[in-house]
């Protein structure tokens, strides 16, 4: 570590602790919309739930908890325990979801990550004594990496990237000061330019393993509901999934245009689902909903917990409301075609990984720098259409809908898409499984 890079990291720590008062605010703030922000807040300072000697993956929320579920999957299947930390509740629920049995059985720990202070990850590494640490997505913390290192903890980053839009911005850092990326112990990275990315940053030992969520487990239950319903529905299906705040009213407008569209020629107008990506936002997303004068269905009160529901009632629906977690591929089941949401907002789109699971067909708007593998390959291949805006979408949806034959041969592709990129659990553990078994020799 450089000495400037040292000096920064003072510094960082220092507006931390100064920060600790604000930070405290914001979690008492997000608990009034969500009271799960509010508990466990001990964890946040390194106290809490853990298990000595098993792994530590880092998995920031909902999103980063799924790409995880493959990998932290084959590390219990080779014998490991482990301890997933997460930033929000949603990354927290994912996880206690995806392995109940395993936290039942005491093999699994769910909990938050500590802030961003030395004591707080002393407290945490010292109670758990990882042999090793994996770091998903875009998780640079300074202090966490540097606490890592100082503990004879390997850490990796793992199914990591650089975004297009702040990689200037790290190489900048990189050339003054030096990047955090410098001090991790490796990193697996999605593609050869995110590798590329990291190698300028300073990282060592940079492997390319591709992108975790092409292995993630698709559940056969939601998959089935979904087959059984679709043939109750009776028109097309177009589900939004991970619908962001500021993004409502832009779907409201998709499914006039595209109700406008199927009238002119005589069609059946499509069925919108509506996937709001923030549990908190289910109430306030189905207000907007029928505010704009929409029949709106809500699963949690139209479905029952087979996810069976009435076809008088779905049929007279112009939206139903995704209002449940745990269940996208049913949604993504019901559909002919996939929107990724958070695409028309400089926060960027999220996941197109799990429509093409189901070979569906994928449309998103043009912020796609958190997602840039695979969306440029995907759109390459015809699989994901990019669209600048509302009206492009709709004439776009509006078109594959109306031509059976384009609908299928998109899906095939989607589905073959999906297929060719999968493998990456197993790159993943053929780089990880050796440094687990030469820690697990040396450690007494």
């Amino acid at each position: 570590m450089s000495r400037r890079l040292r000096l920064a990291l003072i510094l960082y720590r220092a507006l931390w602790w100064a920060a600790l008062p604000v930070a405290l605010l914001y979690l008492r703030a997000r608990a009034r919309r969500d009271p799960a922000y509010g508990r466990h807040i001990g964890e946040r300072f390194g106290r809490g739930r853990t298990i000595p000697g098993a792994v530590w993956v880092h998995a920031v929320s909902l999103g980063e908890m799924r790409s995880a579920v493959p990998l932290v999957r084959a590390l219990l299947d080779r014998g490991e325990r482990v301890v997933t930390t997460h930033l929000t509740p949603a990354g927290r629920r994912a996880a206690e979801a995806a392995f109940a049995a395993e936290i039942a059985e005491g093999r699994l720990v769910a909990r938050y990550l500590p802030m961003e202070l030395g004591p707080a990850f002393r407290r945490f590494l010292a109670a758990t004594r990882p042999p090793l640490a994996l770091a998903l997505e875009v998780e640079f913390w300074p202090v966490m990496i540097a606490e890592a290192a100082r503990a004879g903890v390997p850490l990796w980053l793992v199914n990591s990237q650089v975004p297009g839009r702040s990689f200037p911005r790290a190489r900048a850092l990189a050339r003054l000061l030096g990047h955090p990326v410098a001090g991790a112990a490796g990193v697996l990275a999605k593609s050869d330019l995110q590798a590329g990315r990291f190698r300028a940053l300073g990282a060592r030992a940079v492997h390319i393993t591709g992108e975790l969520r092409f292995d993630q487990p698709v559940p056969p239950a939601l998959t089935a509901a979904a087959a059984r319903l679709r043939p109750h529905l009776g028109r097309p299906v177009v589900t939004v999934a991970s619908v962001v705040e500021g993004e409502d009213a832009l779907y409201i407008d998709l499914l006039r245009r595209l109700r406008a569209e199927a009238a002119g020629r005589g069609a059946p107008a499509p069925l919108l689902v509506h996937v709001p990506r923030a549990p908190e936002r289910f109430a306030e997303a189905g207000d907007l909903l029928e505010a704009a004068g929409l029949a709106v269905l809500r699963r949690s009160r139209a479905l029952g917990a087979d996810l069976s529901g009435d076809p008088a009632a779905l049929a007279a629906a112009d939206v139903l409301l995704g209002d449940s977690m745990g269940e996208m591929f049913f949604y993504l089941g019901l559909a002919d075609v996939a929107v990724a949401g958070g695409g028309f907002l400089p926060s960027g789109a999220h996941n197109v990984i799990e429509p093409l699971a189901l070979g569906r067909p994928v449309f998103t708007g043009p912020h796609i720098w958190t997602i840039e593998y695979p969306a440029a390959e995907a759109e390459a291949a015809g699989v994901l259409a990019i669209c600048p805006d509302v009206p492009a979408m709709a004439a776009r949806i509006a078109a594959l809908l109306a031509e059976p034959a384009a609908l299928a041969g998109a899906a095939d592709r989607a589905g073959a898409f999906f297929a060719a990129h999968s493998g990456a659990t197993a790159r993943s553990m053929a780089v990880l499984a050796p440094i687990l078994d030469a820690r697990r020799r040396l450690s007494p």
